[in-house]
């Protein structure tokens, strides 16, 4: 591996697998410029390279700082374990002011290709390191990390340097999706979504289209009008075409609704100002963008985002109305706090028109999925096995999990309506997949699709990889799902 005792910069991020009381091979020339302290800090017991475990040291010489990360069991450590060590690291090197920082991992063991390092750590940097000061007047952050440096083996370099390509794409995906994330309702209503999207247009030569109010009655899309019609705020229908290969494209479908009430059906006003996250699946698909821009993989992918605001007011939809949708399938709306589903069935319809070879929508959907995964794993159904299981494969190498639930046809029976085709919601019991088979009722049967709902990812408190506040789920799982794809 590379030599981080002797690279100056800011501060020296080195993971560790967990060991005993004997110091790790490689790690001697850091012992020596930190006067021995590291060697002091593993007899004591201070660290063992337990997972998530930091221990920051002084150096004489070289970096300034040199912190230790631990990443766990020797066996157990991969791309994901390499990019939370690189996150745990960033956030140390964030609050001690550290501009720069470079990132080693010693032993690592057989799993991690010097292409999963360059990538994971690339990946977990920009995780951990990402902070938010646009909106304050004064800086909470000593420092921004502006340059992280992978040390490599010579021979490791190519292969490195070909992992670090991929990261840097993907991170500035993720950057811009936590970016929007947290941006209140009142600097990103739909409006700033569409131009956030003819920004990556005209950047990478994406194809955007927007269409407003007046397209959106010429179009049918009277689910989203009906969502948006107790709003000042115009919704928008944005697409982005990313044309790199031949073939159907993916095409991949997000809620964008930029701050949701619940409308006549209000929620509580306890916490009511995280429903600015509730644009979380926009966002993901605009990171997935801006990383398809960068790294122009040969396949076509097709972005969809219904954007609208979800206010209660004297033109807003009631609970007892019948909406017909794109498709022309009539849906009683029980509860206008389910708006998102309202929005996706014709952003789901819509997306007909581009023959997809393959349909994901992405939302916070239900907060019956965060009763049931808790924040750990993002929900997953859809009509097609195959689908599925490559997703859920993509989450497992992406560090964003997913797991599915079933789509029995009992299901479907909670969300027959005595008035309209079908209702909105179905009830307390099993209400994540309700929601799911919602949305698979405009889904054509032969054309695969699958349906993630983030509601208990898109944001969270408390973990040592990633700043409290939202996560950007879903670009790094599309990302790794589309690259697959490509080859």
């Amino acid at each position: 591996m590379g030599r981080p005792h002797a690279v100056g910069t800011g501060i020296a991020v080195v993971a560790l697998p967990s060991f005993d009381d004997r110091l790790p091979r490689g790690v001697g020339d850091l012992d020596r410029i930190t006067g021995g302290q590291i060697r002091t800090a593993v007899r004591r017991g201070d660290f063992s390279g337990e997972r998530d475990q930091t221990v920051l040291f002084y150096a004489s010489e070289g970096p300034n700082r040199v912190v230790l990360v631990g990443m766990g069991e020797r066996g157990d450590v991969d791309i994901n374990a390499i990019r939370r060590a690189a996150a745990v690291g960033a956030r140390v090197a964030v609050k001690a002011g550290a501009e720069t920082m470079t990132f080693s991992a010693i032993s690592a063991g057989r799993k991690v290709s010097p292409e999963d390092l360059g990538r994971g750590a690339v990946e977990g940097a920009a995780l951990g390191g990402w902070t938010f000061e646009e909106l304050r007047t004064e800086r909470k952050s000593k420092a921004d990390l502006t340059r992280v440096t992978v040390l490599v083996d010579e021979a490791a370099r190519t292969a490195a340097a070909r992992g670090r390509r991929i990261g840097d794409a993907v991170a500035a995906g993720h950057l811009l999706a936590r970016g929007l994330q947290m941006l209140p309702g009142n600097f990103c209503p739909p409006s700033h979504l569409a131009s956030v999207a003819r920004s990556l247009g005209r950047r990478y030569g994406h194809r955007v289209s927007v269409l407003r109010r007046s397209q959106l009655e010429r179009e049918g899309l009277n689910a989203l009008l009906a969502v948006a019609q107790g709003s000042a705020e115009e919704p928008r229908l944005i697409t982005l075409e990313y044309r790199g290969g031949r073939g159907a494209p993916v095409v991949l479908v997000g809620k964008g609704v930029t701050f949701d009430s619940g409308g006549i059906s209000i929620k509580p006003a306890l916490h009511m100002e995280e429903m600015k996250f509730d644009m979380s699946g926009a966002a993901a698909v605009l990171g997935t963008f801006e990383t398809l821009g960068r790294l122009k993989p040969r396949i076509n992918v097709v972005g969809v985002i219904p954007s609208t605001e979800n206010l209660p007011s004297g033109t807003a939809v009631k609970p007892g109305d019948v909406v017909e949708t794109h498709l022309g399938k009539t849906v009683e709306v029980i509860n206008t706090d389910a708006e998102g589903r309202l929005i996706l069935c014709d952003a789901l319809s819509y997306a007909r028109k581009f023959k997809p070879a393959c349909l994901v929508d992405v939302a916070t959907l239900t907060g019956a999925i965060v009763i049931g995964l808790g924040h750990t794993a993002t929900g997953l159904m859809g009509n097609d096995d195959t689908l599925v299981d490559e997703l859920r494969e993509a989450g497992e190498r992406s560090g964003e999990r997913c797991w599915p639930l079933p789509l029995w046809d009992e299901y479907r029976e909670l969300i027959k309506s005595t008035t309209a085709d079908i209702k909105n919601v179905g009830g307390r019991a099993a209400g994540s997949i309700t929601a799911g088979w919602f949305l698979r009722e405009f889904v054509d049967d032969d054309t695969p699709w699958a349906h993630l709902d983030i509601a208990g990812t898109a944001w969270h408190e408390g973990d040592a990889a990633c700043p409290d506040g939202p996560t950007a789920v879903g670009v790094r799982l599309f990302s790794e799902f589309v690259l697959s794809r490509a080859g």
